[in-house]
């Protein structure tokens, strides 16, 4: 039975504990308005330009003239995985929705013979993976010195994936993020980036218009499909980022509400080894007395 020094010092540290993920809470909860007002804004663009992308490849996907973006390389034997994560940890299950996604589809794509790629971005994410597939990992990124994400920390994924695009290094990228709903719900997702793949946009009720583009549509599909990866991975860094303060807030209350309890349950130790010192020396001195 520990004595009731090591009780105390043990309340003691409950106690800067508790100081500590309260203050974590209240940080993640003032981080957290911002980060889901970005992702909140960056979801009307990032939609709107899948419509428009959405009705010009519904045109030209059968064209044999079509960009590599939009209608793939022809093979689907080498796939790159982005798993974006966040740089820290105490988020509860933030990290590790995002990583398991990413870790069975990796898997499954190895039992059917594919060659996988990953490309890390986050310092979590990147730690997990290693563990299991170290070969695997061709590339890392980290944004964990940014204070704030921007447009540019996306353009520069975007572009280290175009490039191995190019080069030829692979055949098939899906992204992996952290979708935001709530502060209590975070939503693994995985999003094909190429071939692009676009979700299908019904016409308007009634609606006859019929647009001509100038350039051509097979040139602004051209310029449009690379700016399209850099808007996804961007939305998806946001949503991470709104994604991880929220549950980072989540996890923070109930650590706080837990060393709430064990330290209501240490004081009832402490306060019922403590009276029962107090009996103890009162009977000896009860018992010394009359033996006098």
């Amino acid at each position: 039975m520990p004595s009731l020094k090591d009780l105390k010092n043990r309340i003691a540290s409950v106690k800067a504990t508790q100081k500590i993920t309260k203050a974590m809470k209240m940080v993640a909860a003032a981080k957290l308005r911002r980060a889901q007002e970005a992702a909140e804004a960056a979801r009307p663009y990032a939609e709107r330009m899948n419509k428009v992308l959405a009705s010009l490849s519904a045109a030209n996907a059968g064209n044999a003239g079509a960009p590599l973006l939009l209608s793939g390389t022809g093979k689907d034997q080498v796939h790159l995985l982005i798993v974006a994560t966040g740089e820290r940890g105490l988020a509860g299950g933030f990290n590790s929705s995002i990583i398991r996604l990413a870790r069975d589809h990796a898997l499954k794509l190895i039992a059917e013979g594919k060659t996988v790629k990953i490309l890390t971005v986050g310092r979590k994410g990147n730690d997990v993976l290693r563990r299991s597939f170290k070969d695997n990992i061709v590339h890392y990124i980290t944004f964990r010195e940014v204070r704030q994400l921007g447009f540019v920390q996306a353009d520069e994924v975007a572009g280290k994936v175009l490039d191995m695009f190019n080069a030829g290094e692979f055949d098939v990228a899906t992204l992996f993020f952290a979708r935001f709903q709530s502060v209590i719900a975070q939503v693994a997702t995985a999003q094909q980036l190429i071939p692009a793949r676009f979700e299908t946009v019904e016409p308007a009720e009634g609606s006859s218009v019929h647009y001509e583009y100038e350039p051509s549509e097979e040139e602004i599909l051209e310029d449009l499909l690379p700016k399209n990866i850099a808007v996804q991975i961007f939305k998806a860094l946001l949503e991470n980022n709104a994604s991880f303060y929220g549950a980072q807030m989540s996890a923070m209350d109930n650590a706080t509400r837990n060393a709430g309890d064990m330290i209501n349950k240490l004081t009832l130790s402490y306060n019922r080894q403590r009276q029962a010192q107090i009996t103890k020396e009162l009977i000896e001195i009860i018992s010394g007395a009359e033996a006098l």
